[in-house]
């Protein structure tokens, strides 16, 4: 039947009855609603399609299209996000309507996956209606919102409340029985704690067991040297003597040390445009033990575990580091106080070096922080002499002030391979020698200094090669190079066959780096056809935003007193070895009205266009041979009617009368005096 509302979980849906006399001489316009329980969807198998279908799925924040006759296929599947869907079946023809069979069942809905927040994660139980998500944070975080959100059974299954936040500790706390841990840098004052006005007041109290000492180490610290400050003091208030006063004492590079079980810490920040920083690392240790050391981009190794009184430690620097400020091994000392005997050492990224390992990492300097203003680095990479240099640039973030530059040598005199600024995915750059050479420049002056995230590089020895990677024949299509081999400077163009379109660049260049100057397009197979045009004084079936693919097939109907000059319908169709084309050309939309007949050609004369008949409003012109005349209108033109007449009787060609002239008897003798002469 036509129009109809279906809430079984499972049923068919079928174009209505072709012998029902109701529809069959008619066009027609259906209505289909499919509405299961809440929590489910509908999915819908096309199991025959020969006509217009439109399915929206309804009930959600809009209306959703979810398919059409451009995106339905039979055996096709269809699925809905909601509870709710409409078929609109719509046929312009009079006669012999197509037919359409789709059967439905309904489906579980789902949540979409919950994301992990940032500095936590998440688990989830189900993501199906009664589920539930779990979020949790990292040590030194806590979750800003609700910890478990339910997934929810309506018409579009959702979680119960919003993905939650991992903010840093609040600010201030009491830490008890501390072993290992951070304080980091206190949420912005407009969600903090506040003691006084806009001033941020944090007070942390670290407490380890009875017997243990602790040693707090400065990660990192920045403060506004006017406005904020630091105080740790070795006890378990703000009486206790102060182990360091940020305002007085420079950043301990050993740390401190507490005299007894607990630390107290306090935080006074204004609330100034300068970002607080703080991340403070903290270790309990008992007294016949050292502190289990610390150091930030490297890593050590102990001869005892628990770092008992004699235990050795020996550090190293993760690939791209140096260490600075410190030995590369230290030993716990003295019964009396345990303690190491030197200070851990620093990592750092620095600007510039000489490198004569094989291979190796370049970091932008103070890596992973952001770099500086003003600096100037070079990185002087030398290698076997029968080798080349292939740099691997993983991370390049950088200003678009600031300029990294890869040159071909051992200097900056050297040729420049390529400058780079701001942002590239990963890319690998490969020298024409054994010697690179590497600068960075950053902005002194720049006003507008952002924080920056820098450039990671890891570069080794590689075989030589003065030519660009040979790359694949392109499928369905061919290559035409400049040179014969892909030295620098050649260029490739890549053509397709008919019926392929080219998507990418048809043109690539070998670079100076030996790399290509994009990645090779593809000739992917054309399966569109071309759009067939409006129709006159008419209408068409298919939209052109929805495009024609092979298979679309486009009717046409005519306006109110006008009829189809050609097919009702045309179809798109494939070509294996060209583009896809039309069944038949577009048709044309006339007046609707009997032709008016050929009214004869005239003796002596022709027509233009001759034609058996012609429709209203088109005319017809006549013109005779040399040596006649055209007696009569000239253009006659069919006038629209029951029947259609023309509006003038057709013209005929007449012959031209010849004239004589007597010969003159006069002779012109002066301009005033004639000579008569008589025959």
């Amino acid at each position: 039947q036509c129009n109809a509302t279906l809430s079984a979980m499972e049923d068919t849906v079928e174009s209505p009855d072709p012998a029902s006399s109701s529809t069959s001489f008619s066009p027609l316009e259906c209505t289909y609603s499919i509405t299961v329980y809440a929590g489910y969807g509908v999915e819908i198998q096309v199991t025959c399609i020969e006509e217009s279908l439109i399915i929206m799925g309804h009930g959600g924040t809009g209306p959703e299209l979810l398919a059409n006759e451009t995106l339905m296929r039979e055996g096709q599947v269809i699925r809905s996000t909601t509870n709710q869907v409409y078929i609109h079946y719509r046929s312009l023809r009079q006669t012999n309507h197509g037919m359409f069979s789709l059967h439905y069942q309904a489906f579980l809905l789902s949540c979409p996956f919950p994301r992990s927040p940032a500095g936590g994660g998440v688990t989830v139980t189900d993501i199906h209606p009664g589920g539930q998500a779990h979020f949790h944070c990292d040590p030194g975080f806590q979750v800003r919102g609700h910890e478990v959100s339910t997934c929810v059974n309506t018409t579009e299954p959702h979680w119960s409340t919003p993905e939650p936040q991992c903010v840093a500790v609040s600010c201030g706390g009491w830490i008890r029985n501390a072993t290992v841990g951070r304080v980091l840098s206190p949420t912005p004052p407009s969600v903090s704690n506040h003691s006084n006005g806009n001033n941020l007041s944090c007070h942390w109290l670290i407490e380890a067991k009875e017997g243990h000492r602790i040693h707090l180490h400065f990660e990192r610290i920045a403060l506004d040297e006017d406005d904020d400050k630091l105080i740790v003091r070795s006890g378990n208030s703000s009486l206790s003597p102060p182990l360091f006063d940020s305002d007085l004492d420079d950043v301990p590079e050993r740390g401190l040390l507490s005299e007894s079980s607990t630390l107290y810490l306090e935080l006074t920040a204004d609330s100034s445009s300068i970002p607080l920083l703080l991340a403070l690392r903290y270790e309990a240790f008992d007294d016949e033990h050292c502190w289990e050391p610390y150091m930030p981009h490297g890593n050590f190794s102990s001869s005892d575990i628990t770092y008992q009184l004699g235990t050795t430690v020996t550090f190293t620097c993760s690939p791209g580091f140096v260490m600075e400020q410190g030995s590369g091994t230290i030993e716990c000392v003295d019964p009396s106080n345990p303690h190491w005997n030197d200070s851990e050492p620093v990592c750092r990224a620095l600007c510039g070096g000489e490198l004569t390992e094989p291979a190796g990492t370049i970091l932008s300097p103070d890596w992973p922080q952001s770099y500086s203003k003003g600096l100037d680095c070079v990185w002087q990479i030398h290698g076997n002499e029968e080798k080349r240099i292939e740099l691997d640039v993983q991370i390049l973030n950088i200003r678009h002030s600031d300029v990294l530059t890869v040159f071909d040598g051992r200097d900056l005199m050297s040729h420049v391979i390529r400058q780079y600024l701001g942002s590239r995915e990963r890319f690998q750059v490969v020298s024409g020698g054994s010697e690179v050479t590497i600068q960075f420049q950053s902005d002194p002056n720049d006003s507008s200094f952002i924080l920056s995230q820098g450039f990671l590089i890891h570069y080794r020895e590689v075989e030589p090669n003065d030519t660009c990677p040979t790359l694949p024949q392109i499928e369905f299509g061919w290559i035409s190079s400049s040179h014969s081999s892909p030295v620098r400077g050649s260029v490739l163009t890549y053509q397709c066959q008919p019926g392929y379109d080219i998507s990418g660049s048809d043109i690539i260049t070998c670079q100076w780096d030996l790399s290509w100057s994009s990645t090779p397009p593809s000739c992917v197979k054309v399966q569109q056809c071309p759009d067939p045009g409006e129709v006159v004084n008419g209408a068409r079936s298919v939209r052109p935003e929805a495009g024609f693919a092979v298979g679309t097939v486009v009717r046409f109907s005519c306006n109110q007193g006008y009829q189809l000059e050609g097919p009702s319908q045309i179809s798109c169709h494939g070509r294996d070895t060209g583009t896809p084309k039309w069944s038949d050309r577009s048709p044309k939309c006339v007046l609707k009205y009997d032709p008016c007949p050929n009214p004869g050609v005239p003796d002596n004369g022709y027509q233009t266009l001759y034609k058996h008949s012609y429709q209203a409003g088109e005319t017809l012109r006549f013109f005779c041979y040399e040596g006649y005349e055209l007696i009569g209108e000239v253009i006659i033109s069919c006038v629209p009617g029951h029947p259609s007449q023309w509006n003038s009787p057709p013209p005929f060609c007449k012959g031209k009368v010849s004239q004589s002239f007597e010969p003159s008897h006069q002779i012109l003798i002066t301009s005033n005096t004639f000579l008569s002469i008589d025959p």
